[in-house]
């Protein structure tokens, strides 16, 4: 069998393994979800928690909420909308901007995921990291954040200038 070059390459190769990491979550978690009869993709779920946490919202204040481009939740928008599970209407105040918000039966599937999937996912997910040691989510906010502050490029650029 061949090495796992991604793990062996360490820092160098951490985007990399995040992205394997997250791609193999989602797969899993997108099975639990199936094993509940829901028809929804898991990459979906935030979108319907970010309307249920805070009420209707636009496509960017999605986009933002979600952490993705304007683009990106537009399409995913209109995939929840074709199953029925979100509305877009014009916003009272301004024709021209569009709030989109839970339907009848987003808000019965976001009630039920609450009740049964997301507990369940989460459950899988705290299993799978019990043993590891020191908090995860604690240095993943720590990259994000440090990621926030500076980007990859802009930390190899300043480590540049400060050899020359």
């Amino acid at each position: 069998m061949p090495d796992d070059i991604v793990r062996d390459f360490g820092y160098l190769c951490l985007g990399s393994r995040f992205r394997r990491i997250g791609e193999r979550l989602q797969a899993d978690t997108q099975q639990i979800i199936q094993s509940f009869g829901a028809e929804i993709q898991a990459g979906q779920y935030p979108f319907l928690a970010a309307i249920d946490r805070s009420g209707p919202l636009t496509i960017g204040e999605l986009a933002e909420a979600v952490g993705i481009t304007q683009p990106g939740a537009t399409r995913t928008l209109a995939q929840l909308a074709d199953l029925g599970l979100v509305e877009a209407r014009a916003s009272d105040g301004d024709q021209r901007r569009k709030l989109v918000s839970l339907t009848d039966t987003g808000r019965a599937l976001v009630d039920r995921s609450k009740r049964e999937i997301w507990p369940s996912i989460e459950r899988a997910v705290r299993d799978l990291c019990g043993d590891l040691t020191g908090p995860l989510l604690d240095q993943l906010a720590g990259i994000e954040d440090g990621l926030a502050i500076a980007s990859l490029a802009r930390r190899t650029t300043k480590k540049s200038e400060n050899h020359q």
